[in-house]
């Protein structure tokens, strides 16, 4: 095909991501950033893979499917939709499977108006100083480009909607939500790939490696083909973030970054390889080698895929790349105060009560967490429990335990109310214990089954919560704990993996738990329909199940149950790759027999997220009791600069081991920077010295300035000229929370 011929073909096109979409000779719709006339490097815009319908080159990849080659362009239309957005619907079709595809596109460019955006621009602007006025104009017909877009990035979020069209039904086994090719081809050996592992206590470790040691060059020329293996990561089970986060991301020597995220609590999987010389990235919801997952469509039949979102950024890295993403996922989060008031949480549990929860012991608590400064206060788990063999497998009912609490719970929870607090309770409505008498009178098809027997875990069964039942049952819990009680916060549990699903019918197990969760989103935001003032916290062993299918709905996210004040750094730090800084719940659990530096480190590491304040504040000193006063009235202070931040990470994202670890938050006033320093993993101190690069700022007279802890020995420096920061911390087991400046108000 001639360059000319390509030109005349471009269907879609979006500058600010180096893609197009384009028709080759045989009908077939390409995606990505073709970089010679023959587009051999492209794959087809949706890749499926159903039962008599496999690839065209068989192996790991789940690329080169025989329908994707097979279908076809048949039309396309482009609307705006606000916000500096447009979306775009492609339309294709297989003759021979009776398929079509219908692929929506919509773009955006970073800080393109989502709720929470800082209001001086675009984070991408404010990375390279580029007008977004002179970014390039898309030059084909029906090609996004004609809003305001940004020269350095944007994003591009993707879904398919499936319809048979045929007279026979098609077993589908996996359906791309987005596959794109042709990146920066002719220079992978200059790429560098970044996933994160997650696990219990060990969440947001982000890894790196040369992409050239996970994608080995094979001499295709001597072969004729393609390798058969990529570089893939995937979910198991029901904890979305079980085993990895659903976001990754390559680089390149000269600061480019594509980063991606998917957006589901059921199945997940991506993949990159070789294509032609280029690489290529395809993204899936749930699939049939990976998460039993098989969906059949009758004869005039649907199915939908989860959505997904690439960010690609022109200049700065990961750090761009990750700020265009937080705009994306405040722009389509539900909007609710929360999110702009970020009041002060207090949470009983976390190296406290643990699940212990009475009258006498709440009431000094509730009295010390108000004259700390906060606004909530949570009671979690255990206030249900009056039974003696324990509560595990025997919640379900969600009645207070009369036994803990002689008065009755809601005396309790007036009592926070009366505090100027706002009342929380824990609460993990998919299970059920064994135990429980609601095993005994709901129906098993209001629970998770498979091969025809109720699935149990750890003491629980599941609910699924397409059964009228299940759904009736937590809604009477939930209006009554809300409706009647007045609690205003409910932090929602999910202890258990359950597995691949349930089977209900002769749906699969993966379809059946791909059916569960989008019945718990719709069944979430009906609780914020009957409910509007509610906050809700998505919990999951700590950050097991941290995905943007539930947080576009939940207010918060736990992100850790690390106890370990020491080991929790570089979760804080991490978190804002895997969750917006103002959704970021981070435990700070001060206790009386700490010292000084101890008090304010674990104190320090929630101030540029959300506090999740917790401890035996009622039996410190004055002293100590002033030292947490204090850090709360700083998160006060600056917690209106949290909701509209980009988080960035002047020494890269954190190590697990790393003594040092920075984190920080660009401002439309400058940056807030946090610094940590802990034991290097061999036991000795190093040197109290570190040097922070900081680029954006260089030329500029930040003026840093030692926000918390008030009376700190941190001392710092600034080259102006350089752009370099360098931090004094003389003790190990401390840190810093900063505030750089600028003279004119805004970095550079």
């Amino acid at each position: 095909m001639t360059a000319a011929v390509a030109e005349r073909s471009r269907i879609w096109a979006c500058p600010e991501l180096g893609l197009h979409a384009v028709v080759d000779t045989t009908g077939s719709v390409r995606l990505g950033s073709p970089g010679r006339p023959d587009l051999a490097c492209l794959v087809p815009l949706v890749e499926v893979t159903a039962t008599g319908h496999g690839r065209l080159w068989s192996g790991e990849r789940f690329i080169e499917t025989a329908i994707g080659e097979r279908l076809t362009y048949r039309d396309h239309e482009t609307v705006e939709v606000g916000g500096g957005r447009e979306r775009t619907t492609i339309r294709l079709t297989d003759a021979v499977s009776g398929l079509a595809a219908e692929v929506v596109l919509e773009t955006g460019a970073g800080g393109s108006g989502g709720a929470g955006s800082a209001a001086s621009g675009s984070v991408a602007e404010s990375w390279a100083g580029v007008d977004p006025a002179g970014a390039e104009a898309a030059g084909a017909a029906g090609s996004v480009g004609t809003a305001r877009r940004s020269a350095v990035g944007g994003f591009l979020r993707a879904r398919v909607r499936l319809v048979n069209e045929g007279s026979v039904p098609v077993r589908l086994e996996s359906v791309s939500t987005l596959t794109l090719g042709g990146i920066a081809e002719g220079s992978l050996d200059g790429l560098t790939l970044h996933w994160a592992d997650n696990d219990w206590l060990a969440e947001c470790r982000w890894r790196q490696a040369p992409y050239r040691d996970q994608v080995v060059p094979l001499s295709r020329s001597a072969h004729g083909h393609e390798g058969r293996g990529c570089f893939e990561r995937y979910s198991q089970g029901s904890w979305s973030t079980g085993r990895h986060l659903p976001v990754a991301g390559i680089t390149d020597r000269d600061g480019r970054a594509w980063l991606w995220q998917i957006e589901s609590s059921a199945g997940w999987r991506f993949e990159t390889g070789e294509r032609e010389g280029a690489a290529y990235v395809a993204l899936f919801g749930p699939d049939d080698a990976h998460h039993q997952w098989q969906h059949t469509l009758a004869p005039g039949q649907e199915f939908t895929t989860v959505p997904a979102v690439l960010v690609r950024t022109e200049t700065g890295g990961l750090d761009a790349a990750f700020g265009v993403l937080t705009d994306h996922r405040r722009s389509i989060r539900r909007d609710h105060p929360d999110h702009r008031a970020l009041p002060v949480i207090y949470n009983d549990y976390m190296n406290t009560l643990m699940g212990d929860p009475t009258t006498e012991r709440l009431l000094p608590l509730i009295e010390s967490a108000a004259a700390a400064g906060a606004e909530v206060f949570v009671i979690d788990a255990g206030w249900y429990d009056d039974d003696a063999q324990g509560w595990w497998d025997a919640v379900g009912a969600w009645e207070a335990a009369p036994n803990r609490f002689p008065g009755g719970l809601p005396e309790v929870l007036d009592t926070i109310r009366s505090h100027g607090m706002t009342p929380g309770l824990w609460l993990e409505p998919e299970v059920v214990g064994v135990r429980s008498p609601l095993a005994h009178t709901l129906p098993d098809e209001a629970f998770f089954r498979r091969g025809g027997l109720r699935v149990t875990e750890h003491g629980r069964h599941h609910l699924d919560l397409r059964h009228p039942a299940a759904r009736a049952h937590l809604d009477e819990v939930v209006d009554r704990l809300v409706g009647e009680w007045g609690v205003g916060y409910l932090k929602l549990d999910y202890n258990i993996n359950i597995g691949p699903g349930t089977e209900n019918g002769p749906e699969s197990p993966g379809a059946g738990l791909l059916g569960h969760h989008r019945a718990h989103l719709d069944w979430l935001a009906s609780i914020l329909e009957r409910h509007p003032g509610l906050v809700l916290e998505n919990c999951g062993s700590g950050g097991l199940r941290m995905d943007y299918a539930q947080l576009a709905l939940a207010q918060l996210q736990s992100t850790s149950d690390q106890q370990d004040f020491l080991r929790y750094p570089p979760i804080a730090a991490a978190a804002p790759t895997a969750v917006t800084p103002e959704q970021a719940a981070v435990w700070a659990y001060p206790q009386p027999h700490f010292s000084t530096d101890e008090i304010a480190f674990t104190l320090t590491g929630a101030l540029l997220g959300r506090i999740h304040l917790s401890g035996f504040l009622n039996l410190m000193s004055a002293e100590q009791f002033a030292l947490v006063r204090s850090a709360i009235s700083v998160y006060r202070d600056i917690r209106h600069e949290i909701h509209g931040g980009h988080p960035f990470w002047p020494l890269g994202l954190p190590g697990w081991e790393d003594s040092w670890i920075t984190q920080g938050l660009r401002t439309a006033d400058g940056a807030l920077l946090t610094v940590w320093r802990r034991e290097s993993p061999a036991g000795a101190s190093g040197p109290g010295v570190v040097t922070i690069p900081l680029p954006h700022l260089r030329g500029s007279d930040p003026a840093p300035v030692v926000l918390y802890p008030t009376g700190s020995d941190c001392t710092t420096r600034w080259d102006r000229d350089r752009g370099l920061l360098t931090v004094q911390l003389p003790r190990t087991g401390t840190a810093a929370l900063l505030r750089l400046t600028t003279a004119s108000g805004r970095p550079r």
